[in-house]
C-alpha cells in the first residue's frame, strides 16, 4: 500500500486451542495477519470463527499456543507481564463491543482512565477535546447508565484515543449501534488512520467494509 509501508501489527502463524470438557476446540489455526502504519484493516467472519480470540492475542490479553505477535516492532508475547502491561498502555488502545465503562464514574472520568496506567493526571484537556469531538459534550458529567449505546461506544473510543496509541484494536464495535452512531465511530477511526494510526477491527458487519483499506476474511474450522 503506497505511503503505508511501516508494519505496525505482525501476527505470524498463530494457533490457539481451547479445552471444553474432554474436547479441544481450535479457535485459530496458523493465522497470519499484518497491518501497516496508517492502515485500517478489517477482519471479517461469522460468529465462532476466532475473531475475538485473534484480537485478544493481538493485544497481549491472551497467550497463543504458538506463533508470534509484534506490535510496533516489539514481540509482545515474549514480554514479562509487567513489561507487557506498560507496553500496552503506551502503544495499544482497545475498543470493545461491551464498552467496559466503569458505571460509577462520569464520562470524563472514564475517558481519562488510561492516565492511571501512565501515572499522570494532566490529560483532562485532551479528554475534553475528544469528548467534544465525538459529540458528547452535554454528557461529559453523566454516568454510563444515562447514555445510549452509541454514546457509550463513543465514550469507549475517546478513552482508547486518549494517548494517541500506535494501534487501535476494535471488536465488533458497530454491533450495537444504529447507522448514525456507527458512522460517527467509523469516521473517527478513519481520521485516526489518516493521521498515522493503525486500526485492526474484527466484525461480521458488512457496512464496515467501505471504511477499510484492506479486508481479511477469517473462516471457522470445518
Amino acid at each position: 500500500m503506497e505511503g503505508k509501508s511501516d508494519c505496525m501489527i505482525e501476527i505470524n502463524n498463530v494457533t490457539k486451542t481451547y479445552t471444553k470438557g474432554n474436547a479441544k476446540v481450535k479457535a485459530l489455526d496458523n493465522v497470519s495477519i499484518s497491518a501497516a502504519k496508517g492502515e485500517f484493516v478489517v477482519v471479517k467472519g461469522s460468529s465462532g470463527c476466532g475473531k475475538t480470540t485473534l484480537l485478544l492475542i493481538a493485544g497481549g490479553l491472551l497467550q497463543p499456543d504458538s506463533g508470534s505477535i509484534k506490535i510496533n516492532s516489539q514481540e509482545i508475547n515474549k514480554l514479562s507481564q509487567e513489561n507487557l502491561a506498560e507496553f500496552r498502555a503506551d502503544n495499544i488502545g482497545f475498543v470493545f463491543q461491551q464498552y467496559h465503562l466503569i458505571p460509577y464514574l462520569s464520562i470524563l472520568e472514564n475517558v481519562n482512565i488510561p492516565s492511571l496506567a501512565h501515572q499522570t493526571n494532566n490529560t483532562e484537556a485532551r479528554a475534553i477535546e475528544l469528548i467534544e469531538d465525538l459529540g458528547l459534550k452535554r454528557r461529559m458529567l453523566h454516568t454510563p447508565a444515562e447514555l445510549s449505546a452509541g454514546e457509550k461506544q463513543r465514550t469507549a473510543l475517546a478513552r482508547a484515543l486518549l494517548y494517541d496509541p500506535a494501534v487501535i484494536l476494535a471488536d465488533e464495535i458497530t454491533g450495537n449501534l444504529d447507522e448514525k452512531n456507527a458512522l460517527i465511530v467509523l469516521e473517527k477511526l478513519t481520521e485516526y488512520t489518516n493521521s498515522g494510526g493503525t486500526v485492526l477491527l474484527v466484525t461480521h458487519d458488512d457496512k464496515v467494509i467501505k471504511f477499510a483499506d484492506r479486508v481479511v476474511e477469517l473462516k471457522a474450522e470445518e
